[in-house]
């Protein structure tokens, strides 16, 4: 953009600016010091909250002293108006301690009257201090030309195509003490900061954007957008470069917990063998217990595991349940016998045989 659109762009913003808002200046009988604290506290927020937090500062508290001690938390509610109090907290605290780190006083009223170049060099390294509160400071207290430019009067001047995003990063519009008289600085200044505010607050608000087409009608271009567009993720082509159509992927088959058991393998676990039966009385008591113990184990567990398939029972159940004690009676029948017998040979030894009775001699 040239430099003489640039300058009428910059005086179709004041004039713009005067049908929407009202033109505020600094009172005359602040010191140095308020107007530094002030500028602190109005960075990035309209006049009427910045005015009623600075009130709230001068009347909590005894001295700038006493809030210089205070915590940024304690500060953050004593200025809860603010937008980011705790921002405007952190640089009131900041730029008290290091005055008082420096001067071990808060009265910097000699500053008006040295040259303005050291006392710009002397904020501009004071710690706590922004380009915004510097600049303020040169046009409020010390009587030079600055307009003070935060974020929200940046982003408005990005909208309008003023600076560009390397300046933006910076801080700095180029050409703007220029373009715009010192005998109007206060007023402009005053005027795009209230725009800027309006904007930070509500970038979408349907007044910040009719003043802004006012001002320029292709700002609706730069607009800030709600949802930016998504990419468009590249499909993938053939050899022949024609797009590939998507291919659905098949669905995955729910795997079974457990394997199914075959009818054959179930009958020849839980069939019993001839040859085991005939073995079951010749072993000991003990062992044949075990044995139809385990046995019938190793069959609940086969059938809890492997789902057996139905077939037609030959037998009703009844007759199932009576087989059952038929196993257990030929395990017990050895068992029986082999007390019966002992029992009699122990009969056999104790009573007298006929031979002995024939023998015995009367009395």
């Amino acid at each position: 953009m040239a430099s003489v659109s640039r300058t009428a762009l910059f005086g179709k913003i004041h004039k713009v600016l005067k049908k929407y808002y009202k033109p505020v200046a600094s009172p005359a009988e602040r010191t140095v010091l308020e107007h530094l604290l002030f500028a602190c506290v109005l960075e990035d927020a309209r006049y009427e909250p910045a005015e009623e937090a600075f009130a709230a500062l001068r009347h909590t508290f005894y001295d700038w002293n006493e809030v210089r001690v205070t915590s940024i938390s304690e500060l953050s509610e004593v200025m809860a108006v603010l937008p980011d109090p705790r921002a405007a907290a952190n640089r009131v605290k900041r730029v008290l301690h290091s005055i008082f780190e420096e001067l071990y006083c808060f009265d910097l009223e000699e500053k008006r009257k040295k040259n303005l170049g050291p006392t710009v060099k002397w904020l501009e390294n004071m710690d706590g201090t922004t380009r915004f509160v510097v600049a303020y400071m040169v046009q409020a207290a010390l009587a030079g030309h600055s307009i003070p430019v935060d974020t929200g009067t940046m982003a408005v001047f990005r909208v309008l195509d003023l600076v560009a995003d390397k300046q933006a990063a910076a801080g700095e519009v180029p050409g703007m003490e220029r373009a715009v008289a010192k005998s109007k600085g206060v007023e402009f200044g005053s005027l795009v900061h209230q725009l800027g505010a309006d904007y930070l607050a509500n970038p979408f608000s349907p007044e910040v954007r009719e003043i802004l087409l006012a001002i320029d009608p292709e700002a609706s271009k730069r607009f800030a957008q709600r949802r930016q567009p998504r990419p468009e993720s590249p499909s993938p082509a053939n050899a022949e470069g024609a797009p590939l159509s998507p291919v659905a992927k098949p669905r995955k088959k729910k795997t079974e917990a457990a394997v199914p058991v075959t009818p054959d393998a179930a009958e020849a676990k839980t069939a019993v063998s001839p040859a085991a039966e005939s073995k079951a009385p010749e072993t000991k008591p003990a062992e044949g217990k075990k044995a139809a113990g385990s046995a019938s184990k190793k069959t609940a567990e086969v059938s809890r595991e492997a789902p057996v398939p139905e077939k037609p029972q030959d037998k009703p159940p009844k007759a199932e349940k009576a087989e059952k004690p038929e196993k257990h009676a030929k395990a017990e029948k050895p068992e029986k016998a082999e007390k019966h017998e002992k029992q009699a040979a122990e009969a056999s030894r104790t009573s007298p045989s006929s031979d002995d009775l024939g023998k015995r001699k009367p009395r």
